[in-house]
């Protein structure tokens, strides 16, 4: 059956839509995340049938409202679509949409999540794995997931300056919101005695500081201390207080705090050393933790 499913770049092309931003080139892990603008074809309404698809498909308008109808598992659903709603297609269901026709152009964005993704924090979660089936939902409002959706877009927008740590952290948390609030789980089922024990978290937090130049992962962090990467990033954020992409860039910063009084190496130069992607990334994520700039901390001779 995988092989009838319909991929997302076969749900472009059906759609007739080419994508104004994409992730694809960003290599994010099991997740796609693309910025839509089209236009319908004025006094024509759109008429699409799809098959199966083979991700899961989160769509949330950006633009103008527009008046849709879709029809999954002989469900009808019709109403408004405007900004601050979200629709999520689950895999392997076949759809029906009608559009009226409109003059204005639209824009939307597009998740698309890998099934075996979410697996793997289901398994890691302890959650019976034949009770999880994401529910189609049309129309929501959910201030937490467009959160979540922004926070991705605008590190589309940036090109990934922020790593591939922060958009599997964000990843991640999209991924148990969605698994709380659009399956039939209530709530993610985690063991509450469950903590990194001191060696555990010594040996994340030394193989951080080894590493600070290199674009670190989740899933590379968590295989140092032999977990699964959602428990990791949940279980450090328990042992530290904060999330693991946050406790790594704070040491970035640190580390070229230090550099900035120690040597005279050009501020362009730290910021590729302690793993930011320019000047300008250190220069932003410097003055959100100290208030000032590397130029105002660095020592005048």
């Amino acid at each position: 059956m995988t092989n009838t499913l319909l991929k997302p770049s076969e749900l472009s092309q059906r759609l007739n839509r080419t994508s104004a931003l994409s992730s694809q080139q960003l290599g994010w892990n099991g997740i796609l995340v693309e910025q839509h603008q089209y236009s319908s074809i004025p006094d024509k309404a759109e008429e699409k049938e799809l098959p199966a698809l083979s991700d899961h498909w989160l769509i949330l308008p950006l633009g103008h409202p527009s008046y849709l109808s879709q029809k999954s598992e002989n469900c009808l659903h019709e109403s408004f679509f405007q900004k601050g709603d979200s629709l999520l297609v689950p895999a392997q269901k076949p759809t029906y949409w009608r559009c009226p026709a409109s003059q204005l152009p639209s824009t939307e964005l597009n998740i698309h999540i890998q099934p075996e993704l979410i697996a793997q924090v289901v398994k890691s979660s302890q959650i019976d794995t034949e009770e999880i089936d994401l529910a189609n939902n049309f129309r929501k409002q959910d201030l937490q997931l467009h959160q979540i959706a922004m926070l991705l877009l605008a590190e589309l927008r940036s090109g990934g300056i922020m790593g591939r740590l922060y958009v599997e952290s964000l990843t991640q948390a999209l991924i148990i919101h969605l698994l709380r609030h659009y399956s039939e789980v209530a709530q993610i089922i985690t063991s509450q005695n469950r903590s990194l024990t001191s060696v555990q978290l010594r040996q994340a937090i030394d193989y951080i500081h080894t590493n600070l130049d290199r674009d670190l992962s989740l899933v590379e962090l968590a295989s140092v201390i032999n977990i699964s990467p959602t428990y990791f990033a949940s279980l450090f954020k328990q042992a530290m207080g904060i999330s693991p992409h946050q406790y790594v860039i704070e040491q970035r910063v640190e580390q070229a705090k230090l550099m900035l009084s120690k040597t005279d190496l050009a501020i362009a130069d730290i910021a590729l050393q302690v793993g930011f992607s320019s000047q300008s990334h250190l220069t932003q994520q410097f003055k959100r933790f100290t208030g000032m700039t590397p130029k105002q901390i660095r020592p005048r001779s």
